[in-house]
């Protein structure tokens, strides 16, 4: 609780401040959750580890700066990847790298960059404080109602701490929170757009909490480093964001605009 204290006002500021220090700010934030996400099979600063978390800041940095961030961005990291694979080539362990740091590429840099996207977009600074703090609500909530109400496992083979109870409690408050975000920060959309965000939000943050879940349990790790006491790492609090990044800038995309 001290460190969300702490580290909510100065998320809160940097989203209204939003421009170049917010771009700078995801981009480090990515690049260590790529290392986080390499350093199970490679190390915390190994080539591979490296280089993903260089592809992932520079997606951000791409995606801020308008080009075309998705292509280009990825296509280089991957040949990079390809190239160091050759140079230490090792035929029992390669196919794995290469595909351990491609899941790192897309998965922190792409999603990653829609936390950027969603900024930059009109409003952008009013849609990142409905999607950061209606995802913080269903969390929040999920976890409460969990520990409180908790009887059935939601996905036992991937989280033993999730339950059907605190899901249906984080929907409900990821629900509310959407709509009254929406109310509170005069978002120009109608109520049926509105009520479609509010529906697929909260499950689409819950998926993203499960997808880090199941990496981390691939992984044989409990959290992805210990670099935020009491949280995990950077990772651990990206994991629902990033899912409900890429819906909301898609949900604008297709039907806002």
């Amino acid at each position: 609780m001290l460190v969300a204290a702490a580290g909510v006002p100065l998320i809160f500021v940097l989203i209204l401040v939003g421009g170049d220090w917010y771009a700078a700010a995801v981009a480090a934030a990515l690049a260590v959750a790529a290392l986080e996400f390499q350093r199970p099979r490679f190390g915390w600063l190994s080539p591979m580890s490296l280089l993903a978390a260089t592809a992932a800041a520079a997606m951000a940095g791409g995606a801020h700066a308008g080009y075309n961030w998705v292509l280009w961005a990825t296509a280089a990291a991957v040949l990079a990847s390809l190239v160091m694979l050759v140079a230490r080539f090792d035929v029992d362990t390669a196919p794995i790298d290469w595909s351990w740091t491609t899941g790192a590429l897309l998965y922190v840099g792409v999603l990653g960059s829609f936390v950027v996207l969603v900024r930059d977009l009109p409003d952008g600074r009013d849609w990142v404080y409905l999607t950061v703090f209606a995802t913080f609500a269903t969390d929040t909530a999920a976890y409460f109602c969990g520990r409180a109400l908790g009887r059935r496992r939601l996905a036992p083979r991937i989280s033993a701490a999730k339950t059907v109870e605190g899901f249906v409690g984080g929907y409900a408050a990821g629900f509310a929170a959407v709509v009254l975000l929406n109310y509170l920060l005069g978002l120009r959309i109608t109520g049926w757009q509105i009520a479609v965000l509010a529906l697929l939000l909260p499950p689409f943050a819950t998926a993203g909490d499960l997808a880090e879940s199941a990496l981390k349990r691939a992984m044989r790790i409990k959290d992805a480093s210990e670099l935020i006491p009491g949280h995990g790492g950077v990772l651990d609090r990206l994991d629902s964001q990033l899912f409900a990044f890429a819906l909301v800038y898609l949900f604008y995309q297709w039907l806002v605009v």
